[in-house]
């Protein structure tokens, strides 16, 4: 498969994913999973290795980053509510980080990784390509925090809206903090369905998440990985 065909592929079956679920809104018929599983029964079937693939689909990596800065558009939209609740959007993003990169070194001792991955698995829990800036300053491999990222974000996805129903979360304020600070930007296309208030407020917590994590992942690190 040729670059460019690797690329017109990617978004015909995103297109074609997207269609479904529209029709049929189920959690396991997400374009995040189907594109990813067709994707890689194509390659195996086609014996079309990886590097060959990404000289196409790296221009749709190149993306991430205008695409995570356009989740700041509703925000001016929603400035009102965003400074009636920044209290709570700030002290349950930074709950919700400190946690996440807790429970990743207590799951990577749990599981007795080496040094490298369980610095890798540190920033999971926010967008990409600020994880690949974390791993790389704690001395944890980009590309594998890449993948804990992905997995992290389906996660989310899959399991989020069975733990707004268990915990009875139906405030748009709380479901957006638990989408944006857990699962960054698949939480966030997530937390857009229920409401454009509660995307916005998801946005903000994907992007304080990722300060926050940037902010002390070295410094803790120094301690949890000592």
């Amino acid at each position: 498969m040729t670059a460019l065909l690797c690329l017109v592929f990617t978004l015909a079956i995103y297109l074609l994913a997207k269609k479904m679920y529209k029709k049929m809104p189920k959690v396991y018929l997400s374009p995040l999973i189907i594109v990813p599983v067709v994707i890689i029964v194509a390659l195996l079937t086609t014996n079309t290795s990886y590097s060959s693939y990404n000289k196409g689909g790296s221009i749709l990596t190149l993306l991430l980053q205008p695409a995570t800065v356009a989740f700041a558009i509703p925000l001016y939209k929603y400035l009102k509510e965003l400074k009636q609740y920044w209290r709570e959007i700030v002290t349950g993003v930074s709950l919700g980080s400190l946690v996440a990169i807790t429970s990743s070194v207590l799951v990577a001792k749990g599981l007795h990784l080496d040094p490298g991955l369980e610095s890798s698995l540190l920033p999971h829990s926010i967008t990409t390509p600020i994880a690949m800036n974390v791993a790389t300053m704690v001395g944890g491999v980009p590309q594998i925090t890449a993948v804990f990222v992905v997995m992290t974000g389906l996660m989310g996805l899959l399991i989020g809206p069975y733990t707004l129903k268990l915990l009875k979360i139906d405030g748009e304020i709380a479901r957006g903090i638990l989408y944006g600070t857990s699962a960054h930007g698949t939480g966030t296309s997530k937390a857009f369905e229920f409401s454009p208030l509660t995307g916005t407020i998801s946005s903000i917590s994907m992007v304080l998440s990722a300060i926050i994590t940037l902010a002390i992942s070295p410094v803790l690190s120094m301690f949890l990985f000592s």
